[in-house]
């Protein structure tokens, strides 16, 4: 199939809209730039117009990032680190990141998976049980020393 070729306003009015539709990071404008065949210079100018028009602020993709992997998808601190490390956002905004977690909350979500997980496990000696609920936890990405 051929490749329609855009205009530079163009693909750049189709990045703003990619920004806009959900919070992007870096790396996932890139990739998508890769679509449009451009030279550097012209990706360059069009991330640093997406940065100044804040389309694209991966400080608000971070936290946006987090809130919806813990307090929609039930993920753990762990599993939200590595999946935004290979999104290529820097252990110091992560870190900085993760006060959109409430620790009460995180509290509350473990206990809850556990006591609901250990509750559907049957036929099984209580140290099995309990093991299986911890490797379930640890899986979601809750850290080892929660899991107590």
């Amino acid at each position: 199939m051929e490749k329609k070729s855009f205009t530079f306003d163009e693909i750049k009015l189709k990045m703003v809209n990619y920004c806009i539709y959900q919070d992007r990071c870096h790396a996932e404008v890139e990739q998508k730039m890769k679509e449009f065949l451009l030279i550097d210079e012209a990706k360059e100018e069009i991330i640093l117009y997406l940065l100044k028009e804040n389309y694209l602020n991966e400080e608000r993709f971070t936290r946006s990032y987090i809130r919806g992997k813990f307090y929609i998808k039930h993920w753990g601190r762990a599993k939200i680190r590595i999946h935004l490390k290979q999104k290529q956002i820097s252990e110091k905004l992560i870190s900085k990141c993760f006060d959109e977690i409430d620790e009460d909350d995180y509290e509350k979500t473990i206990r809850r998976i556990y006591e609901d997980y250990y509750s559907k496990q049957s036929g099984l000696k209580e140290y099995q049980r309990k093991s299986k609920t911890i490797k379930y936890l640890m899986s979601r990405g809750f850290e080892y020393e929660k899991n107590k």
